[in-house]
């Protein structure tokens, strides 16, 4: 059964791939630009812009070109920027450790006081509870380009603690790398705990509500087992979801973070392939984001089925 799942799973994946790589595919030849007229410049000719995109196959059936390009990514090759003729395929290689520890680093944090702040909100009640929710609410409503702002301007410029912009290789200083990634982690976090805050707030006050908790109680089950083992772990799965949700949307989502603190990220090349109608890179940023998606969310389903007997039974 298990293995019938991933499959299955598996096949999905592909065909969300393809689907998305199309979509993307279409998009790219419907925005007006071409790959002649970007490569050449204003100053080509209708002539020498046809000719171009003649050669590398611009008019041929979009089924034939996605076919096509879908063949040479098969074969790892991305192909090259209209911009400067740079490998795609090692841009991105380069790009991506920036934004996934960006993601990494800014989730487990969120997660970690999100978890925090929800469980003292359902255990304890009360003042602490409204406390939570007023915060989260707070948080909820920032935008992360001003919490950015903020901190650049209290831990870089007024106290010089911290870097306010730049990205230092871990392989070249780990310690200025630690550095050049605590001001956005931190933004990071503090704009994405709110929602997980909220969540584990809820799942946390169902579970401790259920029959169960009531025996463990009568037992004499220590309280800090009972909340930080038993209901946890029953309030686990919408958590975990959550938290998901999360990394996806700091992965797909950070032009802005990596744009304020100049990191070269897969987000800021987004942004600057968009900007510049850098056709290729903006598919092969597409696939790449997307691709990133479609494993965390494989990862969720088994996860979540390995969390709950009932999943696994069925």
């Amino acid at each position: 059964m298990m293995l019938i799942f991933v499959l299955k799973r598996i096949a999905f994946a592909v065909l969300t791939l393809l689907v998305a790589s199309f979509v993307a595919f279409m998009l790219v030849h419907l925005s007006g630009s071409t790959p002649g007229g970007v490569a050449l410049g204003q100053s080509a000719t209708p002539e020498q812009v046809h000719a171009y995109n003649t050669e590398i196959g611009w008019y041929d059936p979009w089924i034939v070109q996605f076919a096509n390009w879908v063949g040479q990514v098969l074969q790892g090759n991305l192909g090259v920027s209209l911009i400067d003729g740079r490998d795609i395929g090692d841009d991105i290689v380069k790009r991506l450790p920036v934004t996934a520890a960006l993601a990494i680093f800014g989730t487990l944090v969120s997660a970690i006081l999100g978890i925090f702040m929800g469980v003292a909100a359902a255990v304890r009640g009360g003042a602490v509870d409204r406390t939570v929710t007023v915060i989260s609410g707070i948080l909820l409503s920032l935008p992360a380009f001003w919490v950015g702002v903020l901190l650049v301007y209290v831990f870089a410029v007024q106290l010089r603690l911290l870097p306010a912009t730049g990205f230092v290789p871990f392989d070249v200083n780990p310690e200025a790398w630690a550095r050049s990634l605590v001001l956005p982690v931190i933004t990071i976090a503090l704009t994405s705990a709110a929602g997980i805050a909220r969540q584990t707030r809820a799942s946390m006050g169902e579970s401790l509500t259920q029959e169960h908790m009531r025996s463990l109680r009568a037992l004499g089950t220590p309280t800090t087992r009972i909340i930080y083992v038993h209901a946890l772990r029953g309030a686990s799965l919408p958590i975990v979801a959550s938290i998901a949700v999360q990394f996806i949307l700091l992965f797909g989502g950070s032009v802005i973070i990596e744009v304020l603190f100049a990191l070269p990220g897969i987000g800021q090349a987004m942004q600057a392939a968009v900007g510049a109608a850098d056709l290729p890179f903006v598919q092969a940023l597409v696939l790449v984001a997307t691709l990133v998606v479609v494993i965390v969310n494989l990862a969720l389903e088994l996860f979540t089925l390995a969390l709950d007997p009932k999943l696994r039974a069925s």
